[in-house]
């Protein structure tokens, strides 16, 4: 078993550790579109529509060490960035928390390039030692910490501009940390609920952490942004990849509702190429059945494999609410978040699809799957941005329109690929 920084360009990020693989996932299921809007917050107006298009971008940074991880007490930290409509307008606007997975925590270039040449000399303890640089938590002075969080600006911009608050929030810290297992989502969910809380403070009354702490993120410099009385916290999306696909299941399962932060009512799950503990027995943790869940993954997926979809569908039996299965034919892992990709150039970055040999800018996963002609980066969040839109327009604005693409009657992006949809139907 490999220590818990040992990473080559093959490795899966798998909680379990396992190439264990569950059963071949459920049947398909048959779909009838629900009609009418979600029951609106009740302490609020309707939510809000976007007026332009037009969004704005800030950040916030409670600090590298502003949270304890409760399962073992080390740092971690509360940071977020946030694209919004450039015009809040009068009413409230559904709030969306995305969240990255497994991932280096420090763009230190040298470690980066100690640690390759380590992988390629066979050298196991100068490769460990360049790993725990990159995976420090805090970073060593002078060195930045890696952004994942702003990975996903690309599909969080396009959602500000239909009418959705979006906060993409760090992970660093959990990512620094030896939590495996069911351990590893649950802190996740932790982090989630802790933004969440904060900003269920901030929209209702003005105040706490957030307050006061927004910023330009190009320039640093403060800025003061309305939304007090703007967010509806009883229509939350919540988005996690890789790792926090499981995260995000782990927050939004029945049997942790009760952790969610007074006021907040999450409408809707979206796991991107979630990494399960597929050695999980117990399945109660991640069982979702009153809140509508999505689960993606790319037919070229080097770090997670089909039991992302199998693992789901466990996690979904019994889903009143509606359970949407995409499979995106030529996408791999990495290119659902910018900083992991090549054409980023960040440290750790790479292409994760394994390459079929005589066949150029054709891929497969590591199981083997049908060769496919590969997605580039940009192909790859264009479908991705169609479908998490969807979705989320669909279970937190109530767009009933969208119930075509979600089923796969409609394909917005058929000249790009393939997009193989399982859908069950939201019960009436």
């Amino acid at each position: 078993m490999m220590k818990r920084h040992k990473r080559t360009r093959a490795s899966a990020r798998l909680l379990g550790l396992s190439a264990a693989v569950l059963s071949a996932a459920a049947a398909a299921f048959t779909y009838t579109a629900a009609t009418g809007a979600a029951a609106p917050n009740e302490e609020t107006e309707r939510s809000a529509n976007p007026s332009s298009g037009a969004t704005r971008t800030v950040r916030y940074d409670l600090g590298d060490e502003a949270w304890k991880l409760p399962q073992t007490g080390e740092p971690a930290e509360l940071t977020g960035v946030v694209h919004y409509p450039a015009n809040l307008g009068t009413g409230r606007h559904p709030l969306i928390v995305m969240l990255h997975g497994w991932h280096e925590t420090c763009a230190d270039r040298k470690a980066d390039a100690a640690r390759t040449a380590a992988e390629a000399s066979g050298d196991d303890a100068a490769y460990e030692a360049a790993s725990a640089m990159l995976f420090a938590w805090p970073c060593a002075k002078g060195t930045p910490a890696l952004p994942s969080e702003r990975g996903y600006d690309y599909v969080a911009r396009e959602l500000a501009a239909q009418g959705f608050v979006v906060a993409s929030v760090g992970g660093n810290g959990i990512n620094a940390s030896p939590l495996s297992g069911d351990d590893n989502p649950a802190a996740r969910a932790d982090v989630i609920n802790r933004h969440l809380r904060m900003w269920q403070e901030l929209s209702s009354k003005g105040k706490g952490e957030l307050a006061g702490k927004f910023v330009d993120p190009a320039t640093g410099a403060a800025r003061r942004v309305g939304f007090a009385h703007h967010v509806d916290m009883g229509n939350v999306g919540i988005m996690g990849h890789s790792r926090a696909g499981a995260g995000a299941t782990w927050q939004a399962a029945d049997s942790h509702r009760r952790q969610w932060p007074k006021g907040v009512d999450v409408k809707a799950v979206a796991a991107v190429a979630p990494a399960y503990n597929v050695m999980t027995e117990d399945m109660s943790p991640y069982t979702i059945t009153k809140t509508p869940f999505a689960t993606f993954r790319g037919t070229c997926d080097g770090q997670v494999g089909g039991e992302a979809f199998s693992f789901a569908a466990d996690a979904a039996k019994g889903n009143r609410s509606g359970f949407y299965r995409f499979a995106i034919h030529g996408a791999n892992h990495n290119y659902f978040n910018t900083q992991w990709s090549p054409q980023s150039r960040q440290v750790a970055a790479f292409d994760d699809a394994t390459p079929v040999k005589g066949h150029p800018g054709q891929c497969t996963d590591r199981e083997d799957a049908a060769p496919t002609r590969q997605l580039t980066e940009k192909q790859q969040r264009h479908v991705a941005t169609t479908y998490l839109g969807a979705f989320f327009r669909r279970h937190l604005l109530g767009d009933t329109g969208q119930d075509q693409v979600l089923t796969g009657a409609r394909h917005p992006d058929a000249a790009i690929t393939d997009v193989d949809v399982t859908a069950t139907a939201p019960s009436t």
